[in-house]
């Protein structure tokens, strides 16, 4: 976990400073889990590494300190921020209203990923006006139902399904001071899910070479001995692991434009921080279809290095394709295109990636 400098200096278990390439970092070992073949930890560490940034964000305060060392100490965070069906388009359907000396909380969230396996969800609803409000709420709290019910073709173990909260009882200390996200959390987010696409290049590229390595059967149109001596499938696997060392290049160089959005925020300087933003956001959306384009297709010629039997569901190497092209459809790609072309040809500033919902406007104009 990345904290303050005055965390590092206490040198609390699983803390590393924030100073000097905090998003570099956690950019690395998000790729470095998904290359390591565990295909949950990362979107557990997603959530965290969010909540987290917000904290590092935040003014000093009793609420930010506490929070720290919670995650700091190892609790872990879930996601719950998404709704589907009737939402409206940038805000909520789920409630707190005021109970006395306590809110109550009602409502449904869908792709809560790794809630299922976290101490806390970290979500975002309105209270009885329709302002937006904050909370961390308590996965174990009466009233909480997670449900296992997702059942997408990728990230099948990240339980990003159904949160169901009926008259859950919060405390005012669970309300976030703040319902805003820090001013780069557009690009912050989208990166943890292009060094995911990395690492699982990386996994992809490892298994592969390992495949062909132990393989000995070769076909009569084949170019050598044995597969590893074959220069087409050395072509192949070359192919595959260049695509996955490319696309952690980009993230990491991305990574850099979201540290100095980073700093920017915390210097006070507006100026800098608008630039600071427009850059990240724009440098992010320039990597999104790169990255997705070159993991897509490593994950699918893979298979050109191998035969009939990597087809093996003991294998597994579906999983990779599958899971690139889940994560790819989080955001789509597209729109990031439209933006950067936007920008180059018009100049026009990226617009805020405020989330998905009905258009309430549009609606009632066809009705």
């Amino acid at each position: 976990m990345r904290t303050p400098e005055e965390f590092a200096a206490s040198h609390l278990q699983h803390s590393i400073s924030s100073e000097g390439g905090q998003l570099l970092g956690v950019a690395y070992r998000t790729i470095s889990v998904r290359g390591a073949r565990v295909v949950l930890i990362d979107d557990l560490l997603g959530a965290r590494a969010r909540i987290t940034e917000d904290l590092l964000n935040a003014p000093p305060s009793d609420w930010r300190e506490r929070w720290l060392l919670k995650l700091a100490g190892g609790e872990t965070i879930g996601s719950g921020f998404s709704e589907i069906g009737s939402a409206p388009l940038d805000s909520y359907s789920t409630q707190f209203i005021r109970n006395g000396e306590h809110w109550l909380l009602n409502g449904q969230k869908f792709y809560t990923t790794g809630s299922l396996y976290a101490d806390w969800i970290t979500l975002g609803a309105v209270d009885g006006d329709g302002n937006p409000i904050g909370a961390l709420v308590p996965t174990r709290a009466p009233g909480v139902e997670i449900i296992d019910d997702w059942d997408g073709f990728g990230q099948s173990l990240t339980a990003s399904g159904t949160a169901r909260f009926a008259d859950v009882e919060i405390g005012d200390d669970l309300i976030k001071p703040s319902a805003l996200r820090f001013s780069y959390s557009g690009g912050f987010f989208q990166l943890v899910h292009l060094a995911s696409l990395a690492g699982i290049g990386r996994a992809a590229a490892t298994e592969v070479a390992r495949l062909v390595a132990e393989r000995r059967r070769v076909y009569t149109r084949g170019n050598a001995p044995t597969p590893g001596e074959d220069p087409q499938i050395l072509q192949v696997v070359g192919r595959v692991r260049s695509a996955a060392y490319a696309a952690g290049a980009i993230v990491l160089k991305a990574a850099e434009a979201l540290q100095r959005a980073h700093e920017a925020n915390l210097s006070g300087d507006e100026a800098a921080l608008v630039r600071a933003n427009r850059n990240a956001e724009l440098e992010v959306s320039q990597s999104v279809t790169v990255i997705s384009s070159l993991i897509l297709d490593a994950t699918t010629v893979l298979f050109d290095a191998l035969g009939a039997s990597a087809a093996k569901k003991s294998h597994g190497l579906d999983r990779h394709w599958r899971n690139v092209r889940t994560i790819i459809s989080h955001n789509p790609r597209i729109y990031h295109d439209r933006v950067v072309g936007d920008f180059t040809i018009n100049g026009a500033l990226p617009s805020p990636q405020a989330g998905v919902g009905i258009h309430l406007e549009r609606e009632k104009a066809k009705a």
